[in-house]
């Protein structure tokens, strides 16, 4: 056996209630196709909210419309927002009177036999009932829209937090590594004179240099964060305003009044008196006016709440493009300072190299040369060894074999070749990277 299941829909945009017979299996794709025949707001534009806030799962059956066990199976509400609007203003007609309803307010003061009265006053208290329920059905349209952007709401700002979050970590890495690296090149100018010296790295970490600043236009979040923190006082404002609670007292006293009235109608004994309506009309005519006035309020309420929740989707893009150039932009930077530990730890590398190549060559010099002075590398003018191409020889004492000292530092110049060579690779090597 197939159990149906009828879903209410308030037409936020027209006040108007349309129902429909669920299917068991029926999908809600399926269900939004049916209300775009019956209000004519495309599937794409529609959001569904139950009264809590939730927006309705496209992945999910369409009878999560329907909750059991709480309340009555007929009692929930689905209420219908167009996002193509934002603005609800209206107009909005009361529900319309019935035949004889609407014959006592056409002339107040007619005369009417007390068992035909009855009959007239219960369909009035009905109707002033009716006004109050609208009212009360769309005041929690309201009122879920307002949990709705609460939830947005909610979602902005964590979104806010993890971007001051990351915002404030790329500034800690910049100035680190903006700090480091002018260390860097002012050591390096030091060492020129009598170090090892690359123009074409120079000139790679001055491009470094340069691009960290450029980086630093990625951490500059204050424009947004000054719209978010305006739309959070704007949301707060509107939580505290009168218009975001029931604003219903004036129409619950009406409808006890015309309650009374007829009460007081039913003890009249059923003869052949006669009696006009002018009390219950007057009663009628007040609740219209009451709810003409707290519609108004409602709606211009409610069309302030959906101008704020659109301004939070419009943010939320801003928001994830600004988190990702924060990424983007630390991830450059960690690269930046990765690339220029290794050229660092090169270099030394380089420098090592060399020490050892001149201790390798003085050594081999003190143990074939009796003169302590002899050496392959000349003195700069400062007293600090440069790295310099072999130039002379120290001459050999009398006594010996002048051809084998002249073989054997021919052997020493081919091996300091070779090391210079590699040297040159590796900071060739180096440089490309």
């Amino acid at each position: 056996v197939l159990f149906f299941q009828i879903v209410h829909i308030l037409n936020m945009t027209s006040a108007k209630i349309v129902s429909f017979l669920l299917h068991p299996e029926e999908s809600l794709h399926s269900l939004q196709n049916r209300i775009e025949f019956e209000t004519g707001i495309s599937t794409g534009n529609q959001e569904l909210l139950l009264e809590t806030g939730i927006c309705l799962d496209p992945r999910k059956p369409a009878s999560q419309c329907v909750i059991d066990g709480v309340r009555g199976w007929d009692s929930y509400m689905v209420y219908l927002f167009d996002k193509s609007k934002t603005v609800y203003d209206g107009p909005f007609a009361s529900r319309s009177l019935s035949d004889c309803v609407n014959y006592i307010v056409q002339d107040s003061k007619i005369q009417l036999p007390i068992p035909q009265l009855r009959k007239v006053w219960a369909e009035a208290v009905h109707y002033v009932i009716g006004l109050k329920e609208d009212y009360s059905r769309l005041f929690q349209g309201q009122r879920a829209a307002m949990l709705s952007l609460l939830r947005y709401n909610a979602n902005l700002i964590k979104m806010k937090n993890n971007m001051v979050s990351a915002s404030q970590q790329l500034k800690a890495k910049l100035e680190f590594f903006q700090q480091s690296i002018r260390l860097d090149l002012e050591r390096y100018s030091d060492q020129m004179a009598y170090g090892i010296s690359s123009e074409k790295m120079l000139k790679a970490w001055k491009e470094m240099e340069e691009k960290a600043s450029q980086c630093a236009q990625a951490e500059d979040i204050g424009y947004l964060d000054e719209q978010i923190m305006a739309l959070h006082t704007e949301i707060v404002e509107l939580q505290k305003s009168p218009y975001a609670r029931r604003q219903g007292e004036v129409m619950e006293n009406l409808e006890q009044r015309a309650i009374d009235l007829y009460k007081q109608l039913k003890t009249r004994p059923p003869d052949h008196a006669y009696s006009d309506s002018t009390d219950m009309v007057k009663i009628i005519v007040q609740t219209v006016q009451s709810q003409d006035r707290v519609l108004k309020e409602l709606f211009g309420h409610l069309s302030k709440l959906l101008g704020c929740k659109q301004k939070i989707i419009d943010l939320l893009p801003e928001i994830e493009v600004a988190l990702n150039n924060i990424k983007e932009a630390d991830n450059s930077v960690m690269q930046m300072q990765g690339k220029r530990q290794r050229e660092i730890w090169h270099l030394l590398k380089i420098a090592c190299t060399q020490s050892s190549s001149r201790s390798l060559v003085s050594s081999s010099l003190e143990g074939t040369a009796s003169t302590p002075a002899a050496t392959w590398l000349p003195q700069s003018s400062s007293g600090n060894a440069a790295p310099h191409p072999l130039s002379s020889l120290a001459a050999p004492e009398d006594g010996e074999n002048f051809a084998d000292v002249i073989q054997e530092n021919v052997n020493y110049l081919e091996l300091f070749s070779s090391i210079l060579q590699e040297v040159r690779q590796e900071q060739s090597c180096m440089m490309v990277s």
